[in-house]
């Protein structure tokens, strides 16, 4: 999932998007980087500091990208598939990186570069960075999804959301039980996506299997695996533990309704933390709200299946229109050291890709769910990698939706949709 575009925060002014930058002043190159939006400041921060740890062989233009996912790709397929030179190191939401480098648009890297790249990287993330054995991204935030709930709430029910079995019915019946709610995003977008594919490897099944079949990929989502996913869905959609917003609700609309009186449980990105620290400061969320508000690994499907946590985060790739690549992969170099990652983890409270950077004494002090991030990251399940992911994305949202709808049929009907759109026999 794109994680800073989901936090809920606004594009900051770190520079205006546009054009190909011109040379520095010591006409040295200029590196245009296309990223997410980010109000923090830190990807700026990262920016100077890698310019300055290169002597300022390369000078650094920010150009930000749309808010939403969708819009992100957008761009980036526009400008890309015209073989725009501006482009120099671009971040994707890992479920496109496999559409880019299938086009042949992004620079593959080297079996020395890989090894480089991925020195310390959770093995989780490096599927989404690869396309056919070639590594086309070096992951940088690597992001997953934890269980938030009100301790108070969760005494009240008798159940321990912490234990390493706890299911999403227990947190469902435990919701009905105290009368509150169990916030997930349950909208018709990209957020929905990541929460029924959770859904289904958590069930022990998959939406597509040999992706690197390209549009001859298995499509495996009507399972028995994502029937008992479309079990859990539908059971907590037709509750009382739902929310009246849940086909419409994303992160930010979860995040602000947990934190009421009716909040009991949420599943939401680590940046939630932050956020609701914030809110304390901004005297809009009661200190004693956020000290109830725990935290606990992603709930299984089944007592006996281990759970597989959404898995989000970026990429960052090369133009292979650059003209600049190799001042290109020294900047990334940089840019996914443990030192720029670090920054990007304190300060706009993005989990990493690297695993060295959960075991820095100043992020343990800051974050203090750090251990259980590293964890979740590590059990957690990508997204199809497929460069046709924006099709089966598309398909599971359409039919999936909305989450009170689902039934026994439904499983089997995006199988066929799928199945369908890949081989141009439908059109979403």
């Amino acid at each position: 999932m794109v994680l800073l575009a989901l936090s809920g925060l606004a594009a900051g002014a770190l520079t205006a998007c546009g054009g190909s930058a011109p040379a520095s002043s010591s006409g040295k190159p200029t590196l245009n980087w296309y990223i997410n939006p980010n109000s923090s400041g830190s990807l700026q921060q990262i920016a100077d500091h890698c310019v300055k740890q290169a002597n300022g062989e390369y000078a650094v233009n920010i150009n930000v990208l749309p808010a939403t996912a969708d819009g992100q790709r957008e761009q980036i397929v526009r400008r890309l598939a015209a073989g725009d030179t501006s482009m120099d190191v671009i971040m994707i939401d890992p479920p496109y990186m496999p559409e880019a480098a299938n086009a042949g648009w992004l620079e593959p890297f080297t079996e020395q570069q890989k090894a480089q790249l991925l020195k310390n990287v959770f093995p989780t993330t490096v599927p989404s960075a690869t396309w056919q054995g070639k590594l086309y991204g070096a992951p940088m935030i690597a992001n997953t999804q934890l269980l938030w709930y009100k301790k108070s709430v969760a005494q009240k029910a008798g159940v321990d959301p912490t234990s390493p079995d706890f299911t999403w019915d227990q947190m469902i019946d435990a919701a009905v039980k105290t009368g509150t709610t169990v916030e997930e995003q349950g909208k018709r977008y990209e957020g929905y996506m990541v929460w029924v594919n959770a859904m289904v490897l958590g069930a022990g099944g998959s939406i597509l299997d040999k992706t690197d079949l390209g549009r001859d990929a298995v499509v495996a989502s009507g399972s028995p695996a994502a029937q008992r996913a479309a079990q859990i869905i539908h059971k907590l959609a037709t509750s009382t533990a739902a929310d009246p917003s849940l086909s419409t609700a994303d992160e930010e609309i979860g995040r602000h309704a947990f934190q009421t009186a009716k909040g009991g449980f949420m599943l939401n990105w680590p940046y939630v933390y932050a956020a609701m620290q914030l809110d304390v400061k901004a005297g809009s969320l009661s200190k004693s709200v956020f000290d109830d508000v725990g935290w606990a690994p992603y709930p299984r499907v089944d007592a006996d299946k281990p759970a597989k946590p959404p898995l989000g985060g970026i990429n960052v790739g090369i133009s292979a229109y650059s003209t600049h690549k190799q001042q290109a992969f020294d900047f990334l170099t940089c840019l996914v050291s443990p030192a720029s990652e670090k920054i990007q983890l304190l300060v706009n409270g993005d989990p990493e890709a690297n695993s060295t950077v959960y075991d820095d004494p100043d992020v343990k002090k800051a974050i203090p769910m750090a251990g259980l991030i590293k964890d979740s990251i590590a059990q957690a399940g990508p997204r199809p990698v497929s460069p046709f992911y924006g099709d089966v994305s598309g398909a599971i949202e359409r039919v999936w939706h909305e989450p009170s709808q689902i039934g026994a049929a439904t499983p089997g009907v995006s199988a066929a949709l799928i199945s369908s759109v890949l081989h141009d026999q439908a059109l979403l």
